[in-house]
């Protein structure tokens, strides 16, 4: 499958490498508190599962094929009521387009590609039929390899697609400073992924909101509620004309 690519914004690049500095000036702390920076207006992450069906008796009633979102903060909707993540703006979407698929959120703030993939066997269970693995950002900000995370996107995407899950796959970019050998590399972990398995790629998850301030909490991080709705529709650009073909 061709891998379309978009212009990127050169703010991105800007922030990322903000983001870098707090990581080196962070590095006494915990893990989870460097790629998840606290803040005094911060509200609690959303919690997974954040489809329309909470609770366990409802969803044993609910038949709606599953659609699973496998990622870290950005998808578990950091900072953001339950309600303004983008898998829950996209499950409006998908109830205002009358399409019958129930969005599952597997977000947790912190989670690294060797972190999803612990845990998609779980994430995995029931009718799921799509899958959109947003992971490697922790990886990039705690100074993994870019050999281990290709390695765990590669043997999710293969647990997925022996289960007959389309998988789509949301690639992130590294700043300029840590070099461009490096990010030509880990750019790169996404589109030969993509290419390799024949997946679905959305070049960069954050297109059109990394590195623009009035879409993003004041970390600098992690979209805000009008920034969410941009990554929405990144996912939505790519993930309509799939179920269109279902």
């Amino acid at each position: 499958m061709p891998v379309k690519t978009h212009k990127f914004n050169s703010r991105f690049f800007h922030a990322l490498v903000l983001i870098s500095v707090f990581v080196l000036l962070a590095g006494c702390q915990s893990p989870r508190a460097i790629s998840e920076p606290a803040s005094a207006n911060a509200k609690p992450t959303a919690p997974p599962n954040t489809g329309a069906i909470t609770s366990p008796a409802a969803e044993s009633t609910d038949h709606r094929q599953l659609v699973v979102m496998l990622g870290d903060s950005l998808t578990a909707g950091y900072g953001l009521d339950a309600a303004m993540a983008w898998p829950a703006l996209l499950q409006q979407r998908l109830d205002e387009k009358g399409l019958r698929y129930r969005v599952v959120n597997k977000g947790i703030s912190g989670d690294t590609s060797a972190g999803g993939l612990r845990r998609i066997e779980d994430a995995l269970q029931g009718d799921v039929k799509l899958m959109v693995l947003e992971l490697g950002g922790n990886d990039l900000l705690r100074g993994l390899s870019v050999a281990d995370l290709k390695k765990n996107l590669s043997q999710m995407i293969e647990i997925a697609q022996r289960r007959k899950i389309t998988v789509i796959l949301a690639g992130m970019e590294a700043p300029p400073n840590y070099g461009a050998d490096f990010t030509h590399d880990f750019r790169n972990v996404y589109r030969d992924l993509a290419k390799q398995y024949k997946v679905i790629l959305i070049p960069f998850f954050l297109e059109g909101v990394g590195g623009i301030e009035s879409l993003n909490q004041p970390d600098g991080i992690h979209p805000n509620e009008k920034g969410a709705v941009i990554v929405m529709e990144n996912v939505w650009h790519v993930l309509e004309p799939v179920l269109g073909r279902r």
